[in-house]
């Protein structure tokens, strides 16, 4: 499994450290490793249409023993059912060995799955559901005729009463109205009794389906835990540890469904089992883009964090690793506070500075404001940037007019312009992307597209220039939502061009060079000033 390069890499530098998996710039080694790997995956054409629905690869630069430098290839999960083909390193277990437990219990499962599927789509479970409902129906129809004719009754017995005097025709209009009573109560029994006896029969079928899914559900998650119990990862240091160990310690407890499938995991498995020296790596997306989510053809993507970052620690853990752009301390010294008075401030936020403390990085233009411009007095963020993003950020000195200027926000009462450079050639000249977004949970921070549970987001563009390699446009959002302006240039229901730097949706390559930083800046901003009651407007130059 271990490949050498088809070309000489001589001229390459190998990094000083491995990569940080979850936000890096792919080496000159990785992308060269991809190139003879996507060759490989073209010529492979009994996979083509699998493939072409969207599958992630990775590749491993390591030294071997006697120090030539060569490539690992590797794809998450399996391909035409199977996890083991020439050119891939092995699975860390592989599950799909016919006789393999995970078969045995799959099989066990997919037969209970064709008996609830079969209970469901039973002719008299269908009709016994359905007679409920019409009987519903019916009994409702009934009943409601039934009271009016009484009413209509009991005005006529009302006024009968009132025109005659005998006693007797009193006394029969009293017992016609007792009747009546007594047929409405014996109509609503009539009609129980039916019900009661046809939500037996349901009750019946119920049990049976609430018992295989019961059973289902049961045999699943034992199956699910025995099957990571077998997945026994080698970290950097020789300790073995299956993945229900390595997950005990985060905060779902448990590993996600595909813990261990996924490619860098298995290529540091081969490499640590080999005796092979890791030396970077890089992940990349082939075919269609998955439903919801943001996958380009060829761009390479961090490893995703729910499934891989608690295993990729553990393997690590004794390998000199670059740091995580998120722990390096920002520029501050090219913050700029380009309005002040008493109440607010208006910021330009550098690129890698966070606008406020995160859950490990502390040091964010929150904290820096209130150290070294604010003396210590309280700043109050109205609204933020991506780390990544560079721009203009309001900032009040009280909770009050931090409330007043978030509910302008909330109101689509501020005016915000983006600039951005985009990885493509973008049709149009001006126009309105709608997209409903949700928080990806199984990769964080990404976001994705979700018809059934996102929140709106909007956004107009403005094309400023283009050339065949990329687009200048200005992006006005109407909506505040989480990477909203990097997935509507990124998505192909957007602009279908990834803004140039952008790692999560993209790729850090500007007219085919590498860059350090996304080309996005907010560039202008206009609000009511609460206290002054004024319009006020800033801008501020992008520096690509």
């Amino acid at each position: 499994m271990f490949l050498l390069f088809n070309e000489s890499v001589e001229a390459f530098l190998p990094p000083a450290r491995f990569t940080y998996p979850f936000n890096y710039i792919a080496h000159p080694l990785a992308v060269r490793a991809k190139d003879e790997l996507t060759s490989y995956i073209n010529s492979q054409s009994l996979w083509r249409e699998e493939l072409r629905r969207g599958k992630m690869f990775g590749v491993l630069i390591v030294k071997n023993k006697i120090g030539e430098l060569g490539y690992l290839a590797a794809f998450s999960g399996n391909i035409a059912g199977q996890n083991n083909h020439l050119y891939f390193v092995p699975p860390i277990y592989d599950m799909l060995k016919p006789k393999e437990f995970f078969r045995v219990g799959e099989l066990e499962i997919t037969n209970i799955n064709l008996q609830v599927s079969a209970l469901e789509q039973n002719d008299n479970y269908i009709a016994v559901k359905a007679n409920i409902e019409n009987l519903k129906s019916e009994s409702a129809a009934a009943i409601s005729n039934f009271k009016s004719q009484m009413k209509i009754a009991k005005e006529q017995r009302a006024k009968e009463r009132e025109a005659v005097s005998d006693n007797s025709r009193v006394e029969e209009l009293l017992r016609e109205s007792q009747f009546q009573k007594a047929e409405l109560k014996r109509l609503e029994k009539r009609f129980k009794c039916e019900m009661k006896e046809l939500e037996e029969k349901l009750v019946r079928f119920n049990e049976e389906l609430g018992r295989l899914k019961l059973e289902r559900k049961s045999k699943s998650a034992l199956l699910q835990n025995r099957l990571f119990e077998e997945f026994k990862v080698l970290g950097a240091k020789g300790e073995r540890l299956d993945l229900l160990s390595i997950f005990k310690t985060t905060s779902t407890k448990t590993p996600p469904a595909g813990a261990g499938e996924c490619a860098a995991p298995k290529m540091l498995q081969y490499a640590f089992v080999s005796g092979l020296t890791p030396i970077c790596m890089a992940e990349f997306w082939w075919g269609e883009s998955p439903k919801g989510e943001l996958r380009k053809h060829g761009n390479f993507y961090p490893s995703c964090v729910g499934k891989c970052k608690p295993i990729l620690e553990f393997m690590l853990d004794g390998i000199d690793v670059d740091n995580d752009p998120l722990m390096v301390k920002g520029e501050f010294e090219k913050v700029k506070v380009v309005y002040e008075d008493d109440w607010l401030l208006v910021v330009d936020k550098p690129a890698g500075v966070l606008s406020v403390p995160g859950k490990v990085v502390v040091s964010s233009l929150y904290s820096y404001l209130k150290e070294t411009h604010l003396h210590g007095q309280e700043p109050y963020m109205v609204h933020r940037l991506d780390m990544a993003t560079s721009g203009l950020l309001i900032v009040a000195k009280s909770v009050e007019v931090q409330a007043k200027l978030q509910r302008q926000f909330e109101n689509r009462e501020v005016k915000k312009c983006y600039v951005a450079i985009l990885n493509g050639c973008v049709v149009g000249d001006i126009g309105v992307i709608s997209l409903p977004l949700a928080a990806d949970y199984n990769d964080r921070p990404r976001q994705r597209v979700d018809y059934d549970g996102g929140k709106e987001s909007v956004t107009q563009y403005e094309v400023v220039s283009r050339t065949q390699e990329a687009t200048r446009v200005k992006l006005y959002p109407l909506t505040g939502r989480t990477h909203q302006l990097r997935l509507h240039c990124a998505h192909n229901l957007g602009l279908n061009a990834p803004i140039i730097g952008d790692t999560l949706y993209g790729e850090s390559v500007k007219y085919g060079k590498r860059v350090e930083r996304l080309h996005l800046h907010a560039a202008n901003i206009e609000f009511y000033h609460p206290i002054k009651k004024t319009i006020v407007s800033f801008s501020s130059e992008a520096d690509f």
